[in-house]
């Protein structure tokens, strides 16, 4: 016999809501936490300023840190690489796969300019080492040469690579391990919480009808359909 769900109106819901206790101290620090790792810095400072919520590294280093990130995103590897060692040589000593792929886009962006000879003998030079120690790396090696086969990349199978997506990716990429170098988290806070809460309300909902966050840019609680 099915059980019907329990149903929750919505006074009793935001009762319960209002009996839960955040201070606004931890409430300022995953703000912080936030704009600190997504690199907006005027916007930490800022709030650093008006909430009086210190953040866990200096602020000077986000700067340098979305340098590298827009260099990265701009197609301007070696500039990448320069500031990354500018900041901390022991990133890319330390981290070979996030050098890999920042020599990877640098080829690249030769063959999306079509630098066909210079794209050759940097993957003949720079990369085929690495692709005789890896198995991983040749593999990709060999997508990213494959480019050059083709006239017309739009019918290569691995097309996505001159994607401005790839970009992203390696900067991406290269941030998380720029963070990590400074002993903060890769990723914020934030939306792993938001991530948690989805969950519990899809967890929540299979034994009780209440009002949930259907929205989360508004929070604006909904009431269920019974």
């Amino acid at each position: 016999m099915a059980t019907s769900k329990k149903v929750v109106t919505r006074e009793e819901w935001e009762g319960k809501l209002r009996d839960v206790k955040i201070r606004k101290e931890d409430m300022n620090r995953l703000v912080m936490n936030f704009l600190v790792t997504e690199g907006f810095v005027d916007a930490a400072d800022r709030f650093r300023v008006e909430s009086g919520t210190q953040p866990e590294i200096d602020l000077a280093t986000i700067t340098d840190r979305m340098e590298v990130k827009k260099a990265v995103q701009s197609g301007n590897v070696q500039e990448a690489i320069e500031k990354i060692n500018d900041l901390d040589p022991t990133i890319l000593d330390t981290n070979p796969e996030i050098y890999f792929h920042l020599q990877q886009q640098k080829l690249i962006e030769l063959i999306r300019v079509g630098k066909i000879h210079e794209a050759l003998e940097f993957a003949q030079e720079e990369l085929a080492p690495r692709g005789e120690e890896n198995l991983a790396f040749l593999e990709e090696i060999e997508k990213t040469v494959a480019l050059l086969v083709f006239e017309d990349v739009k019918n290569c199978p691995y097309g996505e690579l001159l994607d401005v997506s790839q970009r992203l990716k390696t900067a991406s990429e290269v941030n998380a391990a720029i963070l990590t170098s400074q002993s903060h988290e890769k990723d914020p806070k934030l939306p792993s919480l938001l991530k948690m809460l989805i969950w519990a309300q899809n967890q929540l909902s299979e034994k009780a009808a209440y009002p949930r966050i259907n929205n989360l840019s508004t929070a604006d609680l909904e009431d269920p359909a019974i």
